[in-house]
């Protein structure tokens, strides 16, 4: 059955009637839950379980589950996590790569991939391979891995691979790198006036090394040496930058494209998006209109899009067959080393 490309989100709790008929007939690649759709687990489940019978296949289920502010999934049902830079810093200090703050990022986020898939969620938008920086902006900074290139690519690496051994995919993100930026994207859109040789051996690094990874989500940001007038995700010479200088291999979607820091209706942004060469729209905020919209604007997946995610979705694991209880105890104890070190 042929799929759109794009993404979408439901409105609630529950799938209602009109939405149920939308979602069958604009056929959406996959879904994104947010906290607004996540009261507990049983409804959580039966939420993704209508959206997979809505659409009459496997589709993908996507959130962004990443720990501190940004996870959907929360307590009382669920377990909470440290920020990401918090856990990575406390563990790994400011600049080292450290045995055990790697091993914590892995069984974070197999834990989490765990919990997720336990949920009929199969995609989680992480790592975040963002290099955070003093002036990075407060929406970014301690959802990153780390203050140099190389730790957040040690620990997205990790983070990835422990999704991938719970059966998890993971999406890699913000391409190319959004830790420079001063203005928080959801607001205004960011420049990023460094030169892109620099930018290469830093910010890039991380996305480089693991370029690789099935999918990854594109920056609403300028980098003007490549287009000094559209960001990333709407320029063609952005998404090709990703593609042939970066290698970004696999599915490429966009961040939240109703996020302030583009303009214009939200229908012609999805259409930039896609014409510029992201393979998938992704669209967040359930508004049935503007989900509609952009299905009439974007059409269905194309055919290197289909063969990208056929790789992707193929290539899932199993989950690995461990006991679960001694994961969390081994995590549960570098956790406790990692809050003693941060209340130093």
């Amino acid at each position: 059955m042929p799929s759109g490309a794009y993404i979408f989100a439901p409105s609630g709790t529950e799938l209602g009637p009109r939405e149920a008929r939308f979602f069958s007939e604009a056929q959406p690649f996959g879904f994104i839950m947010f906290q607004r759709n996540c009261k507990s687990p049983d409804q959580l489940r039966r939420l993704t379980a209508e959206i997979r019978e809505a659409v009459g296949r496997n589709a993908p289920i996507l959130i962004d589950q990443e720990g501190g502010r940004v996870q959907r999934m929360r307590a009382p049902h669920w377990r909470e996590w440290m920020p990401p830079l918090d856990q990575v810093e406390a563990l790994a200090g400011t600049g080292d790569v450290s045995c055990a703050a790697e091993r914590a990022m892995y069984l974070r986020g197999f834990l989490i991939g765990t919990e997720l898939l336990a949920h009929g969620i199969d995609v989680n938008c992480a790592p975040c391979a963002d290099v955070a920086r003093p002036e990075t902006h407060p929406f970014l900074r301690n959802r990153c891995l780390g203050s140099s290139a190389v730790v957040v690519t040690v620990m997205a690496r990790a983070l990835a691979a422990g999704l991938t051994d719970a059966g998890c995919l993971p999406v890699l993100k913000h391409a190319p790198g959004h830790g420079r930026a001063t203005r928080d994207s959801h607001e205004a859109l960011p420049r990023i006036d460094a030169s892109l040789a620099e930018l290469f051996e830093t910010d890039f690094l991380p996305f480089r090394e693991l370029a690789g990874l099935p999918m990854a989500m594109t920056a609403h940001v300028v980098l003007p040496e490549i287009d000094p007038e559209r960001p990333v995700t709407l320029s063609e010479a952005g998404v090709t930058y990703l593609r042939e200088e970066l290698g970004l291999a696999g599915l490429l979607l966009t961040d939240d494209i109703s996020m302030g820091a583009l303009f214009g209706k939200v229908e012609s942004r999805a259409a930039s998006a896609h014409e510029a060469g992201c393979d998938l729209v992704l669209h967040c905020n359930g508004d049935l209109a503007e989900m509609s919209a952009i299905a009439t604007v974007v059409g269905e997946m194309s055919s290197s899009a289909r063969r990208m995610a056929d790789i992707a979705f193929s290539g899932r694991k199993n989950p690995l067959d461990v006991d679960i209880s001694d994961f969390e105890a081994e995590f549960a104890a570098l956790t406790q080393e990692a809050n003693k070190n941060a209340g130093r």
